[in-house]
């Protein structure tokens, strides 16, 4: 990149330590980093996008950041869904890509130690090998980093076994938002010196800290799956197996449901031959292997047949399988083809609350005429009801919202919370206090400010405090476009 005499002193810093390559400022190139997949949550314009290579890196980054007052937005590989590595005006936005290495795979001790830009699946493949596992999948894990996993504490569908993201971390190395590197956690199975930092910073969305190294817990390679669907008459009816799946002390792989809407989006795209008038689809898998999983999902078939499924249908051929999940894994993009624009949210209720749920999703679409479908983790009560519109249309647009306000208030009203896996992002970032408290949101404040008093790190995020760029660091940049 060629350098203006007019490019801003921080700029010429940011060259020096990262080099012409690291640095980008032409702004046809960092619109690229502009925003995530959430199509609708605020977003800026970043005055610059570095892409570092290395701890020291990111710390001559933060240091940079700091001396002028710019904002610092980290960034994975952009799948969020709730705005959290959008950009800010003004702003830098840190892109961890090129951190990508697995630096450590041990099968004595079950873990591995990666860079962020590493890809989710990219670290399955590579403990594979070992006859290891790392559990937690989200939608996007052919794509997704690990950072940003990180960041948002991300799960997946085998979460109702397996947790999520935060149940793999051991260690952490974070940047801080003054440029010194902080180590935290181990690498033993026990230990509990101190205060848990490391769970602090997951689930942080970048707002405390740069995550540059995470040791994470592995498990032993789940064994070939066997898999079950059924279909019911009524939500309620799916709600009963899934409430008696936990007292009963099932615990299958992956427990998904899709209401009806879902079900005949995905069958006028796949031609699946799936139930459509069925209200509810239950997709379940047990990996516990042979026997063991052949009989979890005769107990489960049990279940669903006192519970008066129209249709179930177990198989252990893991082709099979693997159709059966693909209906559950296309959902989204089969509703995206009913409409220009998708609002989807992310709420977690109680299990036992699922069916009542899915039932005030369908009154919600009714009362706005628009079009709402519910895929989610039932297992784990993780609910992803999409509000399907044309975004160019504004009437439709208002109505968008106004029922995505009303499914995050239904959730909130059977004892749930606004994000089981997403993040809150800046699209969520007013429900927050609702949710938490004022007592609460003030112990998250205090948190911030202590680690990043200068209010530099990923600012509007989460909640309502941010700290706008130095204009007169930002102006210089006037003439390096």
């Amino acid at each position: 990149m060629a350098v203006g005499t007019a490019t801003a002193a921080w700029v010429r810093e940011l060259e020096a330590a990262l080099g012409a390559d690291g640095v980008l400022i032409d702004p046809d190139v960092t619109a690229a980093y502009a925003r995530d997949q959430a199509m609708f949550a605020e977003a800026g314009m970043p005055a610059a996008v570095v892409l570092p290579r290395s701890t020291d890196e990111v710390v001559a980054v933060m240091q940079a950041a700091g001396r002028h007052g710019i904002p610092v937005v980290p960034r994975g590989a952009g799948s969020g869904l709730v705005g959290a590595s959008n950009a800010v005006d003004g702003g830098i936005t840190l892109v961890l890509t090129r951190m990508d290495a697995v630096l450590e795979v041990s099968a004595a001790d079950r873990l591995a130690v990666v860079q962020p830009g590493v890809v989710n699946k990219t670290l399955r493949d590579a403990v594979r090998g070992h006859g290891l596992f790392y559990p937690p999948d989200p939608a996007s894990y052919d794509w997704c980093t690990l950072g940003g996993n990180l960041a948002m504490n991300s799960g997946g569908l085998c979460c109702v076994k397996y947790g999520v993201t935060t149940d793999y971390v051991l260690g952490l190395e974070v940047v801080l938002a003054d440029g010194r590197v902080l180590r935290t956690g181990r690498r033993t199975v026990k230990g509990v010196a101190g205060y848990d930092l490391a769970r602090l910073f997951v689930g942080s969305e970048g707002t405390l800290g740069v995550i540059t190294e995470a040791t994470l817990a592995l498990r032993p390679a789940p064994r070939p799956p066997v898999t079950l669907v059924a279909s019911f008459g009524t939500s309620a009816q799916t709600g009963q197996v899934v409430e008696q799946v936990v007292t009963s002390g099932l615990v299958p792989s992956m427990l998904e449901v899709m209401d009806r809407t879902c079900i005949r989006a995905v069958d006028d795209m796949l031609r699946a031959d799936l139930d459509r008038d069925a209200a509810a689809l239950l997709l379940a898998q047990s990996d516990s292997g042979g026997e063991v999983a052949r009989a979890e999902i005769a107990a489960l078939t049990r279940l669903c047949e006192a519970a008066g499924a129209d249709f179930v249908h177990s198989t252990d051929d893991p082709a099979e399988g693997d159709l059966l999940m693909t209906a559950r894994r296309m959902a989204l993009p089969a509703l995206e083809r009913l409409g220009s624009s998708l609002l989807l949210d992310d709420v977690a209720v109680p299990r036992s609350r699922v069916a009542t749920f899915i039932d005030g999703c369908d009154t919600i679409a009714d009362s706005s005429g628009l079009v709402v479908g519910v895929v989610g983790h039932a297992g784990d009560g993780n609910m992803h009801p999409t509000v399907v519109f044309d975004g160019g249309d504004p009437d439709q647009r208002a109505r968008a919202f106004a029922a995505f306000d009303a499914i995050l208030e239904l959730g909130l009203s059977l004892g749930g919370t606004i994000t089981g896996e997403h993040g809150v992002g800046t699209l969520k970032a007013d429900w927050l206090e609702r949710e938490l408290g004022p007592v609460s949101l003030d112990v998250h404040r205090a948190i911030k400010s202590a680690l990043d008093p200068a209010g530099l790190l990923n600012p509007g995020k989460v909640f309502r405090t941010s700290r706008a760029a130095d204009p007169g660091a930002v102006a210089g940049l006037a003439g390096a476009h």
